[in-house]
């Protein structure tokens, strides 16, 4: 009998996420990060899983050790501040944990839009910045607008060919209303964190997500290996610019490198950008909120579509979840269990105690 049939059975494990951070926080000590890095690690990635995005969750944990034990990320990185206006930083990351480089980002970024009214933090040399939105969610909750952009290496088609051209290079943008209104995603139809957890399901998936390795359309995952763009140009040509305001502002070209060929092309790298814009100094910030929640009832108030069955908002599904997972626990896929359960066993870290009866 496979290992697919057998768990086919057992239902998903749930998890506290005070547990699951303890868990991912041990790990990540145990890899060699300081303590107070791990933390923040744990709390970016458990805050994913939280909002149901869980394919930028705990499922990340044996990748990022990976990352460290290949050299690839650096566990005790000597962060700088390499450039400063008076609104603006560039951070130098020598390779951190992409939450732990961009968490500094977000700070600095709302550091310099409370003196200036806009403050903008690029990060060069981090690695995978994990969901973009818990930090345009952190400065919402400050009472700021922010944008936050991420760069990678191309794992995306770009339009008009059938290759990998640029990255899924998400964006998001958060606002504060009665509820901060936070916009996430990709420039790719699908984020590989998706398609790389259909693969691990070996569920079907939809026509126009993906090419297989000789660019033929394939909706069979394992085959999959490269997303298509979202909305085609617009999808592929939003990744390019991304990758332009990134990261050749920061001086560390990305989809070049690779695509030639160079040594730092085959390495895992990735550039941030976290901009706030503090609504005091351009207004009342409560008639801000006041506005957003209007809009939001305008849209809200208008014919819903029977296919759609109600009008959400940005973020809104997230926070749901947020609410139903932070009460009754995170499910954590059966293969993604059996992946923290052998990280652990190598780690010697104790595993995290379920709350499925």
């Amino acid at each position: 009998m496979s290992k697919t049939q057998l768990h086919a059975g057992q239902a998903a494990p749930t998890v506290s996420a005070d547990a699951l951070k303890r868990f991912a926080t041990d790990v990540f000590a145990r890899a060699g990060m300081p303590k107070a890095d791990a933390a923040v690690v744990a709390e970016v990635l458990v805050w994913a899983n939280l909002r149901g995005v869980d394919t930028h969750g705990v499922t990340r944990i044996p990748r990022y050790v990976d990352l460290i034990e290949t050299g690839e990320m650096n566990p005790r990185p000597a962060m700088a501040v390499r450039t400063e206006t008076a609104a603006s930083v560039l951070i130098e990351a020598d390779r951190a944990a992409g939450p732990v480089a961009m968490t500094r980002a977000t700070a600095e970024a709302l550091r310099k839009a409370r003196d200036a009214g806009v403050g903008l933090a690029l990060v060069r040399a981090t690695t995978h910045t994990a969901a973009l939105g818990y930090y345009t969610f952190a400065a919402a909750r400050e009472g700021m607008a922010a944008i936050a952009l991420a760069a990678s290496l191309p794992n995306v088609v770009y339009h008009g060919t059938r290759a990998a051209g640029v990255s899924t290079s998400p964006i998001s943008i958060a606002v504060p209303g009665r509820e901060p209104l936070v916009l996430d995603m990709a420039t790719s139809v699908v984020s590989m964190g998706k398609l790389n957890q259909a693969k691990r399901t070996g569920e079907r998936i939809p026509e126009g997500w993906a090419l297989d390795k000789d660019g033929n359309p394939t909706t069979d995952p394992r085959a999959a290996q490269i997303p298509l763009p979202m909305a085609g140009p617009k999808g592929s040509g939003l990744s390019l610019m991304i990758e332009c305001i990134t990261s050749l502002i920061a001086s560390n070209p990305l989809l070049a490198e690779s695509l030639e060929g160079t040594p730092e092309g085959r390495r895992h790298r990735q550039n941030g950008f976290v901009m706030a814009i503090d609504l005091a100094q351009f207004g009342d910030p409560e008639n801000f909120r006041r506005e957003v929640d209007r809009l939001v009832k305008a849209l809200k108030s208008l014919p819903v579509d029977r296919d759609a069955g109600e009008i959400l908002m940005p973020g809104e599904r997230g926070r749901r979840t947020f609410e139903s997972r932070s009460r009754d626990g995170i499910p954590i896929p059966r293969a993604v269990y059996d992946e923290l359960q052998a990280l652990a066993n190598r780690l010697g870290v104790a595993m995290f105690p379920s709350l499925s009866r």
